[in-house]
């Protein structure tokens, strides 16, 4: 196990009608202006932006909106964000929505009080020390955002899509967790949150530090919580105690606990982002395709930690690693595929993908080799996309 620290500054309200909430948890951040950040129609619809607006004003709390934030958040609506906050006095971000809403709200936050391009943080070109405190109702669980440290953004020139990753400044100061929020989700948005989370978990599980069985067995329990809780959620969106389960592992997942002691991977969402950034996919389905074609590569080139996820989680017995590394992959891809998951290129709507161009932008933006658990050669990776059409 290697050294590390931890911290894990956000506070959680869950459960309930939690929402109404938001206006005392913002109040207690010190802020007296936010910009609410939220995407489609359905928090207005469905009622939910009038109740943390109420609640907002109840503590005397201003507001203005940003809306519209569309799957695979740009970086154009970032801008404009950061415009809002500089022109309205605002001292304060509120995200209503999933990951793509709140990874915009901290791209803003961080944004805002940085003399330059906020780019130039996702770009490796500066490091992120300060940001505007960040507040979160959570209404899809699958990207983990409402209590990490990280931020995925595309760049439109060129299609960069890239995470920030920082310790503390955009960790939210509050996540509001009601696990009704989400009874209304389409199937199609709760299978890929779901494979979104499981792979959080993942790209910490393989990794090249040993010894590290707390953290092992905590993943794996997480892991095991997940899909026990998943085919219960698709049979009945509206079974309470499923979906609270399924939004708590989603924060489990990413909010560092899963990495502790260890170096973490991240091969197979770089591979992902490629796909999303050039084709659009949705982030959790296109994982979907991603990470057994990866874990297929590996139960050749190392094996055992695949085969040690089949042996834990799936129950997979046998001596020979790259045999049960791959009945492992089987039963990963039959997993996803009971919750209705794409499982190859093709069912992504990829029938003919460009390998030479998602490799080479792949290694483009994460260095050549790349892989902590097993370092890629342009080479790996065409084999790697390869393995999934």
């Amino acid at each position: 196990m290697d050294n590390f620290t931890y911290c894990a500054p956000t506070r959680y309200i869950f459960g309930r009608d939690t929402e109404l909430e938001t206006g005392r948890m913002t109040a207690q951040t010190g802020c007296s202006k936010v910009l609410i950040v939220s995407g489609g129609r359905s928090a207005r619809q469905s009622g939910l932006l009038d109740r943390v607006m109420k609640s907002l004003d109840d503590v005397g709390i201003e507001y203005l909106e940003l809306t519209g934030i569309r799957p695979n958040p740009t970086d154009d609506r970032v801008y404009e964000g950061i415009d809002l906050v500089r022109r309205n006095g605002v001292d304060g971000l509120l995200a209503i929505g999933g990951g793509s809403v709140i990874d915009t709200a901290k791209a803003i936050a961080g944004g805002a009080l940085y003399d330059g391009d906020f780019w130039d943080f996702w770009a490796g070109k500066a490091v992120m020390q300060q940001a505007l405190p960040i507040g979160v109702v959570l209404t899809i669980p699958a990207a983990g955002s409402e209590g990490s440290g990280n931020s995925v953004i595309t760049k439109t020139d060129g299609m960069r899509k890239i995470s920030l990753r920082t310790d503390y400044a955009l960790r939210p100061k509050f996540a509001i967790l009601n696990p009704e929020l989400t009874f209304t989700l389409p199937p199609e948005q709760t299978a890929a949150g779901i494979a979104d989370m499981m792979a959080h978990i993942l790209e910490r599980y393989f990794t090249p530090t040993s010894d590290v069985e707390t953290t092992d067995r905590v993943s794996e329990g997480i892991l095991m919580a997940i899909i026990n809780e998943a085919s219960k959620v698709m049979a009945n969106p509206h079974d309470y105690q499923a979906r609270a389960n399924i939004m708590w592992a989603g924060t489990l997942a990413h909010n560092g606990v899963c990495g502790c002691g260890r170096r973490e991977d991240w091969t197979s969402h770089g591979l992902e982002h490629e796909l999303s950034a050039l084709y659009g996919v949705t982030h959790g389905a296109g994982l979907a395709v991603v990470f057994p074609a990866w874990m297929t590569f590996m139960a050749s080139h190392r094996p055992e930690k695949v085969a040690q996820l089949g042996r834990r989680v799936f129950g997979i017995t046998g001596d020979d690693d790259k045999a049960v590394a791959l009945k492992t992959v089987d039963s990963l891809r039959a997993f996803f595929g009971s919750i209705g998951l794409p499982l190859t290129l093709g069912q992504l709507g990829i029938p003919n993908p460009d390998y030479a161009t998602l490799t080479r932008k792949f290694h483009e933006n994460k260095g050549t080799p790349f892989g902590p658990y097993y370092p890629l050669q342009p080479i790996d990776t065409e084999a790697v996309y390869r393995l999934m059409l």
